[in-house]
């Protein structure tokens, strides 16, 4: 799992499973730090170099997008494949990603 930051745009990749997730906490919160430095008030995350997703990781992309909101930035999820999208119905997260 990576987080590149471009801008106002994260670009995340790889893993978002529990293995991938682990080890790589820190570069979320350095991303909401970056973004939040520039005055940015919105952040799209593109997801379309996500290989894999479960549970841990929806989880975790969650708990990310309610920090950045309680920072006054507004995530929204874009380039959502289709095994992502299937993986948020059947993991019951519709309601959390409900832009998807």
């Amino acid at each position: 799992m990576t987080v590149r930051m471009a801008g106002t745009v994260a670009h995340l990749e790889g893993d978002w499973t529990m293995t991938g997730v682990a080890d790589n906490i820190d570069s979320l919160v350095l991303s909401l730090n970056k973004i939040e430095s520039q005055g940015g008030k919105s952040l799209l995350i593109n997801c379309e170099q996500i290989d894999e997703t479960d549970t841990s990781g929806l989880q975790l992309l969650n708990v990310w997008m309610e920090c950045a909101r309680l920072r006054g930035i507004e995530p929204k999820l874009v380039n959502v494949n289709n095994d992502m999208r299937r993986a948020i119905k059947e993991l019951g997260f519709s309601n959390s990603f409900s832009d998807t």
